[in-house]
């Protein structure tokens, strides 16, 4: 775990309340008093108004429906996943060993959560402009190109373009296990390349579970390709 300092420069924003981003880097099985849930709570809503005005300003001619879609690509775990990328967030959260052990650092929902914690802190601190201005950079920053066609694109079409391409076969997708009550239930769905495993993920469903296991395993061959 990294000095959040360095955090700070890469956000552009010094906390003047040091126990504000201490308490939004904090995941719940680091076992202090605190956590960063509140904090991923507010958030959410300030991220969600953020990216809305965003959107609202970037597309004067669309209608509801395709803003609605675009806000959605952005606004969920994998898009937030991706900005705290963007700024290394993983390597500045306070994780239990167990937890860093079990890769935590780059789980798409602990980064997505870590994230939205921040920002809820720089709201809290400095109001909606500082993390306005801090979100809309990042927006920038990360997303090139920010329309339906590119953000919208389903990861499981893009990995099996990239294998096609590059192997000359397509992945499979195996069932690896379910667990949680009836009415929380979470599908763990591997994505094997020649009968090898490249990726696995969980999600609510086995649809999101395969989306989740699609977008680890492209992140992870483009890597390799360099």
């Amino acid at each position: 775990m990294e000095n959040y300092h360095e955090l700070e420069r890469r956000l552009g924003y010094e906390f003047k309340n040091p126990q504000l981003i201490v308490e939004a880097l904090t995941h719940k099985s680091y076992k202090k008093p605190y956590n960063n849930e509140r904090l991923e709570f507010l958030g959410d809503a300030v991220l969600d108004l953020i990216v809305g005005e965003f959107l609202f300003h970037k597309f004067p001619q669309s209608d509801e429906g395709v803003l609605s879609k675009i806000r959605a690509s952005l606004v969920n775990e994998s898009g937030f996943a991706t900005l705290a990328r963007a700024i290394d967030l993983g390597r500045y959260i306070y994780l239990s060993p167990a937890e860093e052990n079990n890769q935590g650092r780059s789980k798409p929902s602990l980064l997505s959560n870590a994230f939205e914690a921040v920002i809820g802190a720089i709201y809290l601190e400095a109001g909606l402009e500082n993390a306005r201005s801090i979100v809309v950079r990042l927006l920038d920053e990360t997303y090139p190109r920010i329309d339906l066609d590119t953000l919208c694109k389903d990861y499981k079409t893009a990995l099996q373009e990239l294998t096609q391409a590059t192997h000359g076969v397509t992945p499979d997708y195996e069932m690896i296990g379910s667990s949680g009550p009836d009415h929380r239930k979470e599908f763990e769905v591997a994505v094997k390349l020649d009968g090898e495993t490249i990726a696995s993920a969980k999600g609510r469903s086995k649809k999101a579970a395969q989306q989740k296991a699609a977008e680890i395993a492209l992140q992870k061959l483009r890597k390799e390709r360099g």
